[in-house]
């Protein structure tokens, strides 16, 4: 663990002299990135304007479920930036590279892909938090930080098992696509509430892909709605079990690994 923390820094270091080469490229992106989520932001307010409610759901309380949803999403992008995994470790065959290095395969190809400008997400989805918060009078107890600290955590491991687990798949294929798209697609639904959605979506949302738990049951707790805590301390659990999970389909993924030779 301590070789992955420096590691960490020294990749870190890299990362931001590397972007402040290109200073107006580096602006661009956060700028870009912030661009694209206030739109999201955006097409909330529009929606709103024709229905004022959603399944008993109101404006403000579905922007907080979306500030919620920014947090995590940010944390898991800054570490887990699996989206060219096929490409760049199966195809081009830069996982033989990572596998002849005496540091856990995983943690190196997580360092590598880091991004800490999404760490720009997490002040978004804070800022828009507390913005939605002040319009429902939301009142936080001295332990409600510590809470969301721990629902955050949990809601990146979530994110982390699900992505870990598709991102071993490629070890079976040469797609260079996969089905990350499709489940990236579907992640966006655990921005609303569960409940507005047919049984089958919210099957699929609360069990099988449970991004319900990185967005809306979470913010069900600082939202004050009882009937849905049972769900929100779940949240931890279900952290646990799917990171694991990814780990477990990680690690058999990578003994199939036969190489990049042709």
């Amino acid at each position: 663990m301590g070789q992955v923390i420096r590691l960490f820094q020294d990749y870190l270091s890299q990362y931001f002299k590397t972007k402040l080469t290109y200073r107006v490229n580096f602006i661009t992106e956060l700028v870009s990135n912030l661009v694209y989520e206030l739109l999201n932001l955006v097409f909330i307010l529009v929606v709103f304007t024709h229905v004022p409610t959603i399944q008993g759901w109101t404006l403000y309380e579905i922007v907080f479920i979306y500030g919620y949803f920014l947090v995590p999403y940010a944390l898991f992008s800054m570490f887990f930036g699996f989206w060219d995994f096929n490409e760049r470790y199966i195809i081009r065959g830069e996982m033989d590279r990572i596998l002849t290095r005496p540091v856990n395969h995983l943690a190196q190809i997580s360092l590598e892909s880091i991004a800490p400008d999404r760490l720009f997400g997490v002040i978004t989805g804070v800022i828009i938090m507390f913005f939605a918060g002040s319009k429902l009078n939301l009142d936080l107890s001295w332990y409600d930080p510590i809470i969301f600290l721990l629902l955050v955590f949990s809601s990146t491991l979530i994110y982390g098992g699900i992505y870990t687990a598709i991102a071993s798949v490629s070890f079976y294929t040469d797609s260079r696509t996969g089905i990350a798209p499709m489940v990236w697609n579907i992640q966006n639904y655990g921005r609303y509430p569960v409940d507005i959605y047919n049984n089958a979506i919210s099957i699929l949302l609360k069990w099988i892909l449970p991004f319900a738990f990185v967005g809306f049951y979470p913010s069900a707790y600082f939202l004050k709605k009882e009937e849905l805590y049972g769900y929100t301390m779940l949240t931890p659990v279900m952290g646990i079990i799917f990171f694991t999970l990814g780990i477990i389909f990680w690690n058999q993924g990578v003994k199939k690994y036969s190489g990049a030779g042709s």
